[in-house]
């Protein structure tokens, strides 16, 4: 019955009523972005033209995408997305009768407000004003005025960086009431959880734009070995926070992304990389290679590249892509692991001939 009369009945009264646009708006107040220093992206809450308080909605903090855009991490795991919508706490009792009788009013007052669309009207009427409701779905007594303070009506939320607008409208159930304090009835799947969070965190996570150390620097030689590394102060873990917070609900989740390795893609066949994988581990002091220093010039690299023919008038283009780890814990002590993450960075290299002297 679930997946039938209330989806139905969901759909055709959201798209013609609520909408799940009004709980999904940005509303961000930008902030510098930072590598774990606390910088904020925040999405307001407020009153609208109507007076009813804004949806709750989702606080990002520390290493974040400004403007609530999505962030520079590329999954591994090319099968996992972030959730494209959720259910969260939207309006108290008085406030959602207010607001929905409103909408349905408007709606049936529509022209050619017939068929299905008028009769998923009605049914929504008497679901909220006359204890109608169906299978795993209670009906309530006048918008559920009587609790107002105990609880919230929670309805559908875009994620506004899903680009297929099919799974990012996919949450249609009608507005239902969770009780402060409870957890939502387990029907609803998609409800917003501390997991939830923290795959949002992901997405909107910014990594660092951290350049590689080279040695010899921009220009190097035909068969000299180049130095790669990364050092510890540059290149260490980065956190970012989701949180939603209503009366009577909160929940919270952080991201933290631990870099691992340095994969090293020198742009032309004709190089050699060390190791031979291009995969540089990271050391027990938390950096990645070793500085080249006066007295190497004839060791190998333990991370690093050498050139076989010269860029001629142009240069190459070296791509470092480092892997992060990344693992979440939130509210209650729940946590666990996310697929690793990629950021890479391109560099241009110029190569040069060897110039032999003839005397």
């Amino acid at each position: 019955m679930r997946g039938s009369l209330r989806t139905f009945i969901g759909t055709a009264t959201l798209s013609l009523a609520l909408s799940t646009v009004v709980l999904s708006e940005a509303a961000y107040a930008a902030k510098p972005v930072g590598s774990d220093k606390g910088a904020t992206t925040e999405q307001s809450g407020g009153s609208d033209d109507t007076g009813i308080y804004a949806a709750a909605r989702i606080q990002y903090s520390g290493s974040v995408a400004k403007n609530g855009g999505t962030g520079n991490v590329t999954s591994s795991d090319v099968t996992w997305t972030p959730p494209p919508c959720w259910y969260a706490p939207y309006l108290g009792a008085k406030d959602f009768k207010k607001k929905m009788s409103k909408d349905l009013e408007n709606a049936a007052s529509a022209p050619g407000m017939t068929g299905h669309a008028g009769a998923a009207i009605g049914e929504t009427k008497r679901h909220y004003e006359d204890d109608y409701g169906w299978a795993d779905t209670p009906g309530y007594k006048d918008y559920n005025v009587e609790k107002d303070g105990e609880g919230m009506f929670w309805a559908g939320v875009e994620n506004p960086n899903e680009p297929d607008i099919l799974k990012r409208t996919s949450c249609t159930d009608l507005p239902f009431w969770v009780d402060n304090g409870e957890a939502p009835p387990p029907q609803y799947e998609e409800a917003i959880t501390p997991e939830i969070l923290a795959a949002l965190a992901y997405q909107h996570m910014q990594l660092p734009d951290t350049e590689v150390s080279l040695k010899p620097e921009g220009t190097t030689k035909v068969n000299l070995p180049t130095w790669a590394w990364l050092d510890k102060a540059v290149f260490d873990e980065v956190r970012a926070t989701a949180s939603i917070n209503a009366p009577g609900f909160a929940l919270q989740a952080t991201t933290t992304a631990k870099p691992v390795s340095l994969k090293l893609e020198p742009g032309t066949d004709d190089a050699e990389t060390y190791p031979a994988s291009g995969e540089c581990t990271i050391n027990a002091d938390g950096s990645i290679g070793e500085p080249y220093a006066q007295g190497k010039a004839d060791r190998t690299p333990p991370c690093g590249i050498t050139y076989l023919r010269s860029s001629g008038n142009g240069t190459y283009n070296l791509q470092a892509t480092i892997t992060w780890e990344i693992a979440w814990t939130g509210t209650g002590g729940a946590g666990g692991d996310l697929p690793d993450g990629t950021f890479g960075n391109d560099q241009a290299v110029t190569v040069q001939e060897i110039q032999a002297i003839n005397r």
